[in-house]
C-alpha cells in the first residue's frame, strides 16, 4: 500500500513544549503553532487520502519532502540554482523536527502510531510554492520489491 499527500504552505517543525506556573503547579502544553500545523497535516491526509490506514502491524517507509520559498532577497542568478536544487534550504526547521510533527499529527489517523515507521527520508528543496510532500508505503513490500 502506497499513499501520497501534500500540505500547503512553509514547511514547520515541532515546537519545544512551553511551561507556565499557576500557584505552586506548572502547567506544560503545546505552542498555538505546533497545533495549528498539526492539525493542518491531518487534515490534508484525511482529504487526500480518503481515510486509509495502515494496519496496526504494518512497517511503514515515509519520505518527506520539504519545499521552502525561494528567499525575496535572492538575486535571479541564485533564484535560479535556487530552482535547479544547486542551492538547498540549510535554515530552520531541522530536518528532525520536520519529521517530529509529520509523523506525530499522523498518529491514529494514517497509523496506529508512529513507532510503526521502520525508514524515513527527509529532503528539503526550494521552489515557487512552499509546501511539503508526503509519501507513506509498506516498508515490507518495498523490501520485497528490491527498492
Amino acid at each position: 500500500m502506497k499513499v501520497k499527500f501534500t500540505i500547503p504552505g512553509e514547511p514547520t517543525g515541532k515546537g519545544r513544549p512551553r511551561f507556565s506556573r499557576q500557584g505552586q503547579f506548572v502547567r506544560t502544553y503545546t505552542p498555538a503553532k505546533t497545533e495549528n500545523y498539526e492539525a493542518l497535516v491531518r487534515l490534508a491526509y484525511q482529504q487526500q487520502c480518503r481515510g486509509v490506514r495502515f494496519d496496526d502491524d504494518a512497517m511503514i517507509d515515509a519520505r518527506i519532502m520539504c519545499y521552502f520559498a525561494v528567499p525575496k532577497s535572492a538575486s535571479k542568478k541564485k533564484t535560479t540554482a535556487m530552482l535547479a536544487g544547486k542551492i538547498r534550504p540549510t535554515k530552520k526547521p531541522d530536518a528532525d523536527n520536520i519529521v517530529k510533527i509529520i509523523l506525530d499529527s499522523c498518529n491514529q489517523v494514517a497509523y496506529r502510531d508512529d513507532t510503526q515507521v521502520v525508514d524515513c527520508q527527509v529532503r528539503k528543496f526550494y521552489s515557487i510554492e512552499p509546501k511539503v510532500v508526503v509519501t507513506f508505503r509498506d516498508a515490507w513490500r518495498q523490501q520485497d520489491e528490491g527498492a
